[in-house]
């Protein structure tokens, strides 16, 4: 089954340390660049930015394909926007994201 993840579930999922849900689940989960870009942020929490930095075999980051204009997306994070856009690339059978708009 193939995942598309935002930042915050995989942020809430890695703070209460059951990352392993996921593999469990699904067989493999991209994020999108913009996704690590924010695990990474200075003001995430350690524990996250520790973990961004070796991800397990089951995470793989891929960037979405450039496409046009993106005004439906513009109210969005970077993060958001990459993740829906990637989910639709690859049609992806979820995404996995809490942000209301976005879904």
């Amino acid at each position: 089954m193939l995942v598309v993840a935002d930042t915050s579930p995989i942020n809430y999922l890695v703070l209460l340390e059951q990352t392993a849900v996921l593999p469990t689940l699904y067989t493999h989960v991209f994020l999108p660049p913009a996704v690590i870009t924010e695990l990474q942020d200075l003001e995430a929490p350690a524990e996250v930015r520790a973990w961004v930095v070796d991800l397990p075999p089951w995470c793989e980051v891929r960037r979405p394909a450039p496409i046009g204009a993106t005004e439906t997306f513009a109210h969005l994070g970077a993060g958001e926007r990459e993740a829906i856009l990637l989910a639709q690339e690859l049609r992806a059978d979820v995404l996995l994201m809490d942000e209301e708009d976005g879904r």
